[in-house]
Order: C-alpha cells, then structure tokens, then sequence
C-alpha cells in the first residue's frame, strides 16, 4: 500500500487541480457571456447627442452627429464575408458646432477606393469606438499609399487633425457616396473559454488514466 501512496496522492491532487480550472474557465465564460450581453444592449440602446466631453469608458456609447466631411479619409485595409477585399474609410468630419472628429462610414470594395468622395452632409447615428486592433505584428500605416492595417484612433487623429473621437455609423442620411456602413457589434470579443474548460477537463482525465496505470504497473510488480 506504502508503494502506490504517493501517485495515488500526486494522481488525486493533480487531478483536483486540472478539474478546478476547467470550473474557473467555465465561471469565466459565464462572466464574459454576461459582459458581451451587456455591451449588446449598450449598443443597441438609444442615441444621444455627441457628449462635449469624451474619454474611452465611454466605448460602444451610442451617439448621433450631424456635420460634414471635409474629404480628407484614411482608408484601413478590411474585408468583408460578401464582397471580400476592401478598405473601411475613416473621414474628417466636422459637426455642426465645430468639432473635428472622425468617423467611420464604412466599407468600400478594392475597385470604389479611389473614387472621389468630396465633402457632404451627414446625419449619422453611431457609436463610440476605441479599436483595439493594432498589436506587436501590425505593420506600421503607408502613409504615402494612405493605407492602414488597424484603426488607431490616436494615431488617426493626429494625421487627419481632429480629436480623437471615433464615431462607427451603423446609419447614415444623406449621401453615403457608396460607402456601406459596418455597425459595431459583439461578434469581434472573443469568448474561449468553453474550450479552455474542455481542454482543463481533458487534461485531467489523461492524468487520472496515467495514475490508474502507473498504479497498476505497481501493483504488478509484486508478482
């Protein structure tokens, strides 16, 4: 019995271990299933008037502007499922009270993004949007080519003078000049830990079934 003591503990207390944080992820992805709720409904909420003060604990925020582009844009490389290839273009766009912003209008396929958008009138419903798109691999924006691999509003704001204030249109009136708009939305937060779980709960019963055997190879030495 002395001889099968310690794996049958290592085995029991491994195992208790591996099963706990396959429990943690699961009360992790009820955490996030509830978050991602909660900025849904955030989304879908009704509008308000562009605050005068904005900072990023307002993301996802929905608001409503009205103003005019000034034809200055950025063009971010993007696809989408339907048209495949294109760029979401990013406009200066100066509101009714004088506040250079940016918004987002949406997608235009490879073959619409040097057509000529000149300034227009918008009423745009939206929402307030911080990207967290640009990591360590990102390549850095050509600016030569006007092209970019990730909505830095920062960075944005800065090239094209405004604050940085991001506005996603979910709806425009007026001209839209063939630009299709993308809405914000939660199907871009990621929520693994289901399989997280199911891998904790795998690893666990491979430890249990390599303590069972070692168990019961010493077991058969005695013989």
């Amino acid at each position: 019995m002395r001889r099968i003591l310690f794996p049958l503990i290592l085995g029991i207390v491994g195992c208790a271990i591996l099963i706990q944080l396959g429990l943690w992820q699961l009360r992790r992805m009820d955490w996030k299933e509830g978050m991602i709720a909660s900025i849904e409904a955030g989304i879908q909420a009704e509008p308000v008037p562009l605050p005068a003060a904005v900072d990023p604990s307002m993301k996802y925020l929905p608001v409503t502007v009205s103003g005019t582009t000034t034809g200055a844009e950025i063009d971010v490389l993007s696809h989408t499922k339907e048209q495949g290839g294109g760029y979401q273009v990013v406009s200066r766009f100066v509101t009714d009270d004088g506040r250079a912003i940016m918004v987002d209008r949406g997608f235009v396929p490879q073959e619409l993004r040097h057509v000529e958008r000149p300034p227009v009138r918008l009423n745009i419903r939206g929402n307030l949007h911080w990207p967290d798109e640009k990591g360590s691999a990102t390549p850095d924006p050509n600016l030569d080519e006007n092209i970019w691999f990730a909505r830095d509003v920062p960075a944005m704001a800065e090239v094209l003078d405004t604050q940085p204030i991001l506005v996603v249109a979910s709806f425009v009136e007026g001209d839209a000049q063939g630009v299709e708009p993308i809405p914000v939305a939660v199907e871009g937060i990621p929520n693994n830990h289901l399989s997280y779980a199911v891998q904790w709960f795998l690893i666990a019963a491979t430890w249990a079934g390599m303590t069972v055997a070692l168990i019961w190879r010493i077991r058969q030495r005695k013989y």
